[in-house]
């Protein structure tokens, strides 16, 4: 929990503070080239989602993400995994980022525009820090449920001590139940 809140903290401070540089040393619409062709900065103001769909349901996003905000925090007690912690922490920071913006940035409660300023001219989205740490924790969530990984850190075939899944060997018996009979030949007859 302690590393879930650590990572949640970090992204929401960067986030925060880039926002605030950004939308002080820049004005709206502003392009600058960071690494030539491959990153620039590109201040907008998004009053929907990604690819700014949905800008007149502001709101919703802001209903959407209290929701999503509220399910990682019941969770999170749950989590017994560091890759877990970490990816739960990136979403929850992320989430955090871009919900305070919509709590309070113009133009008003609720329906404030999220500020995005990071662009990569070959993608067609402006983006921020708590994006990234959104779409980085949903790539952990598809790497740790393809390795296996569950919520408190042990691999889905941990649970066989011999490390064979029977299932994917084509065997359909209990491991007991493919030892041999006991031999009752010479038991006494009743």
């Amino acid at each position: 929990m302690v590393i879930l809140a650590v990572v949640a903290l970090c992204v929401y401070l960067i986030d925060q503070i880039a926002k605030v540089l950004v939308v002080s040393n820049l004005f709206e619409g502003q392009q600058i080239e960071v690494l030539g062709q491959l990153l620039q900065f590109h201040f907008v103001k998004n009053a929907g989602a990604a690819f700014s769909i949905g800008s007149g349901s502001t709101w919703i996003f802001s209903i959407v993400g209290v929701g999503v905000l509220g399910f990682v925090i019941w969770y999170a007690p749950r989590i017994r995994s560091t890759a877990w912690a970490v990816l739960f922490g990136l979403l929850l920071g992320g989430l955090l980022g871009n919900l305070t913006d919509r709590l309070f940035r113009e133009p008003g409660f609720g329906v404030g525009h999220v500020v995005d300023f990071l662009q990569i001219p070959l993608l067609p989205a402006i983006f921020n820090l708590a994006d990234v740490a959104i779409v980085s924790s949903m790539a952990l969530f598809l790497i740790l449920t393809l390795r296996g990984v569950g919520l408190d850190g042990r691999h889905a075939h941990d649970d066989d001590e011999d490390g064979v899944d029977e299932t994917d060997a084509g065997l359909d018996v209990e491991p007991d139940a493919a030892e041999p009979a006991p031999d009752r030949r010479d038991e006494p007859k009743s």
